[in-house]
């Protein structure tokens, strides 16, 4: 699906990001908890246990926002690094994990340094979706492991009416009561640059992921990709 004429593109896209997630990043972890009923910890804490890594693995936690995943990872005994390019989101961040300004698709991290990554609701921020896949396989260990929410579309009709509704109408009500009305107008218009997932799946396996597969949580609201490097 191309994405829609009014959604921003290119490096207008990536100006508009970060600007907004500066924005709205005071008041970020408490509109995500109300408008999810506190659903987005069950689905952080599923990915993590699903990346099977072994204690003191070094994981990146990319589009790190406020340092909820760096959290999850370190209780699960994990070594996070959580990286993300809004000022604004680190600043809010209330995590003991290390935390870097950095852009997802050019990452500062050596080749083959790190165990695992994970990265939270943000594959449709990012500008370009092949180039993250390739900077996750260049940083990634051979056998090492990645674990990628984002938001989905229920494939049950009645559900997908309820969610459209309550995605496109009532979130960006809460998040104007909140928070930025702008901000959470445009966040549930952001679904349309997600690619179909069996092309995620397929740009993952072209990346060296070969394994890659899709679990869906919650009655198809949110996806998880899950994948092993293979080279």
């Amino acid at each position: 699906m191309p994405p829609n004429e009014e959604l921003p593109q290119g490096e207008e896209k990536a100006v508009a990001v970060e600007q907004m997630f500066d924005q709205i990043a005071p008041r970020y972890d408490f509109v995500n908890r109300l408008m999810t009923f506190r659903m987005d910890v069950g689905w952080r804490r599923r990915a993590v246990r699903a990346l099977k890594l072994p204690q003191d693995a070094k994981v990146l936690d990319l589009a790190c926002g406020t340092g909820d995943f760096c959290n999850d990872l370190l209780r699960s005994g994990l070594d996070p690094v959580g990286l993300d390019f809004s000022a604004g989101m680190l600043e809010a961040a209330g995590t003991d994990a290390p935390l870097v300004r950095a852009d997802a698709l050019r990452l500062p991290v050596l080749t083959g340094s790190v165990d695992g990554a994970t990265c939270g609701f943000a594959l449709r921020n990012l500008t370009e979706l092949t180039p993250f896949f390739e900077e996750l396989s260049r940083v990634l260990k051979p056998g090492g492991r990645i674990a990628l929410l984002d938001v989905a579309q229920p494939s049950n009709p009645l559900l997908r009416i309820g969610h459209r509704v309550y995605f496109g109408k009532v979130v960006p009500r809460i998040g104007g009561l909140i928070s930025d009305r702008n901000a959470y107008k445009y966040l549930p218009k952001s679904v349309e640059y997600l690619p179909p997932p069996e092309d995620l799946l397929s740009e993952l396996k072209a990346a060296g992921f070969s394994d890659a597969n899709r679990t869906l949580f919650s009655g198809g609201i949110t996806q998880l990709f899950l994948g092993t490097l293979d080279r």
